[in-house]
């Protein structure tokens, strides 16, 4: 099956649509940029979903749903928010079809066009912070933390499944606070959580930072980010956190009585991240066979496989089988028997492989009278034999094994792929070769701009946790006071 896949050398994007076709992640669908997710990968994002659900309610935030329809005012409420996703609409006119009376199947009702246009939404701000002038009254309704799962709709001309499609599945928290230092707390609190979910459950090592007035969230004061590296040496934006300020209060007339008994706008922020993720996951650990996925996120984190010549071996083996199962279930791990007589041994080893199912056991008829069974692991593909005495344990511990080393290969791999440039002409020969590039800015958009226009090169952060270090922009010579991650990304 790695046969059907190109391999990433020859054309990385090839390779990556191939993998999420072929490891059934998901399909293009019959509407132009969308997708249809299939059950294999929507079983990853469930995985997903349920870690950082817990991680959100862990921090005291509570879901809720809001319409999928905006009305077309809200946006001009917030001058800069909707400049930022005007482009991007998709918008309903009318709420009616008929028959064609010229015979020729269903138009759209002329007489049905809507008093004001609804846009279905980009993202929720807006809406939200309408709802939110009637819940908010004093401070004692303070803080106020809300999040929602969702789709939304941003029309892209260019898409790819998962990393950019027309329709997108993602959540979005949007919170209200007392002061601006709360809400400033919260916005860094949830940076916080999605680094911790990129590490710890995706095994994707992140940096953190701030986004650049020019690739700031639309309507934010502030935009905090976390960017990883893909294995074709572009940036991946993998989480984004945003200090709103009181803009969108404003906008909407959200006040509140605060403790002086005196009327303010409360502070906000939003933060969100999406099915993206599972373009940073793919591309972050997979290779030329097949998916690789963490022992967290893999929906099957071992497959047993049969190998028997006859019937008779069949039931024995398949009874062992069984009972392993159960005995690897007890410890909470994630199992499928893969019982099919229909396919081979060799099949499903590459069918496992391509899906990157962490851990595969084989057993054979040597196997059931030595009391071992086979071990491949998917990311070195390293195999051994093991004793089923305590194998659930002995699993267990390889499956904590296979996710430290797929973080610290990642880890490696970036490590290895940041540089530090003083001058423009080695800024333009590192950018070309990928990875991230350190180096000094001015601090100007115009600056930024011209970068980007010249190599295609974005800042994809400034360092957070920056040390001072004095310089000159590589492209104007300007003085600088730190150096800022430059790449291409997707």
């Amino acid at each position: 099956m790695a046969k059907e896949l190109t391999s990433r050398e020859d054309n990385y994007s090839q390779w990556y649509n191939d993998l999420v076709t072929k490891a059934d992640l998901a399909e293009n669908s019959a509407v132009r940029g969308c997708m249809v997710i299939k059950p294999y990968g929507y079983g990853i994002w469930e995985r997903m979903q349920q870690a950082l659900d817990k991680m959100f309610k862990d921090t005291g935030h509570e879901n809720a749903y809001f319409p999928l329809f905006i009305p077309k005012s809200f946006f001009s409420k917030e001058a800069s928010h909707v400049e930022g996703f005007a482009k991007e609409c998709a918008v309903v006119t009318h709420y009616r079809l008929k028959n064609d009376p010229n015979g020729k199947g269903i138009v759209v009702d002329e007489d049905a066009k809507l008093e004001e246009e609804l846009i279905v939404r980009p993202t929720s701000e807006t809406i939200i912070w309408d709802t939110y002038r009637d819940w908010i009254q004093s401070y004692r309704d303070l803080p106020l933390l809300i999040n929602q799962w969702a789709n939304v709709v941003r029309w892209e001309m260019r898409t790819r499944l998962f990393l950019r499609t027309a329709e997108f599945l993602w959540q979005e928290g949007h919170t209200a606070h007392a002061t601006k230092d709360e809400a400033i707390a919260e916005a860094e609190q949830m940076l916080r959580v999605y680094a911790e979910f990129a590490e710890e459950w995706m095994a994707v090592p992140v940096l953190r930072g701030v986004k650049s007035p020019n690739e700031r969230f639309a309507g934010a004061v502030e935009t905090y980010c976390i960017e990883a590296l893909m294995q074709d040496g572009k940036a991946l934006q993998a989480g984004t956190s945003h200090f709103l300020g009181q803009n969108f209060a404003k906008a909407f007339d959200v006040k509140f009585l605060n403790k002086e008994n005196k009327q303010d706008f409360v502070w906000a922020t939003s933060w969100g991240v999406s099915t993206r993720l599972m373009g940073a996951l793919i591309m972050s650990h997979s290779d030329d066979n097949g998916l690789v996925l963490p022992p967290k996120l893999a929906p099957i984190q071992v497959v047993i496989v049969p190998i028997y010549k006859n019937d008779e071996q069949y039931e024995l083996i398949s009874d062992k089988a069984t009972e392993i199962k159960k005995a690897l279930e007890t410890k909470g791990i994630r199992v499928k028997y893969d019982g099919r007589t229909t396919q081979k041994p060799g099949y499903k080893f590459a069918e496992w492989e391509l899906k990157g199912v962490p851990l595969r056991l084989a057993i054979g008829p040597r196997d059931l009278e030595n009391n071992t069974v086979e071990v491949a692991r998917r990311d070195t593909l390293e195999k051994e034999s093991l004793y089923q005495q305590n194998l659930e344990q002995k699993v267990a511990n390889l499956l904590e094994q296979i996710q430290k080393n797929l973080f610290q290969k990642a880890l490696d791999f970036r490590n290895e792929n940041t540089f530090k440039v003083d001058n423009w002409s080695d800024f333009k020969v590192r950018i070309e070769k990928g990875g991230f590039v350190m180096a000094h800015w001015d601090g100007t958009s115009e600056t930024e701009q011209k970068i980007k226009e010249e190599t295609k090169a974005t800042i994809r952060l400034i360092p957070i946790e920056g040390y001072p270090e004095e310089g000159n922009c590589i492209y104007s010579g300007k003085p600088s006071a730190q150096r800022v991650y430059f790449a291409r990304a997707y």
